[in-house]
């Protein structure tokens, strides 16, 4: 082997070979793909997405009927429950109305027994007026103590009684002083004559009595 044989053989070794240049030319032009994470269930995942769309909708089909279905029995009582307020509204009208009439009637009517006894009263006051003449003082004055005994009867029936004064004490509440005087007699207010009677309804004050009072006399200095 030459010299030169020797230096070429040295210099092969020393540069890499065309397989190992074409290896690292085709190393650098490969793409590595990341790896993510992968679905444990690939084939599932797949039957689902595969899953016929006729099937979808016969599942929802029974659904949507009784949503529908519920919704009309929604509205069904909801039409029956109005019907049945505007009735009873209707009704409240109508006995509001019917309430109003009666009262309207009871306050116009209501006196009707009680003036038809008092034309009775009047008829017997004609009777004694028509008479005066001819009867004498006594027989008038008798006629007319009869008409006040049947006034008296006619509004106790009622129940109105007098107000009665089993003392001479004087009750603001029950009487209305008209008139006062002063006297050295009485050391507090004393009804002294009773000026126009008084009434209870029942048990309320009808009206009350008008009286003259004595009262104490105001000394001098006090």
């Amino acid at each position: 082997m030459s010299l030169d044989d020797f230096e070429e053989n040295d210099k092969k070794k020393a540069e890499p070979s065309a397989e190992i240049n074409g290896l690292e030319e085709t190393a650098d032009e490969v793409e590595y793909e990341p790896i993510g994470e992968r679905d444990p269930f690939p084939e599932k995942k797949d039957k689902a997405d595969l899953r016929p769309h006729g099937e979808e909708d016969k599942g929802l089909r029974p659904k949507l009927k009784k949503k529908e279905a519920e919704l009309k029995a929604l509205k069904k009582d909801q039409d029956e429950l109005k019907d049945k307020y505007l009735r009873k509204l209707a009704e409240m009208e109508n006995l509001h109305k019917r309430f109003e009439r009666e009262r309207a009637d009871y306050l116009q009517y209501a006196l009707s027994e009680f003036l038809r006894e008092l034309l009775v009263v009047l008829d017997n006051f004609e009777r004694a007026l028509n008479t005066r003449d001819q009867a004498d003082g006594r027989s008038f004055q008798e006629g007319v103590e009869m008409i006040y005994r049947q006034y008296q009867d006619m509004l106790k029936k009622k129940g109105v009684r007098p107000i009665e004064l089993p003392d001479k004490k004087f009750d603001p509440a029950i009487h209305h002083a008209v008139l006062t005087e002063e006297s050295d007699e009485v050391t507090e207010p004393e009804v002294a004559e009773i000026l126009q009677r008084g009434y209870w309804l029942q048990d309320r004050l009808l009206r009350p009595s008008m009286v003259k009072v004595l009262v104490p006399r105001k000394r001098e200095g006090s």
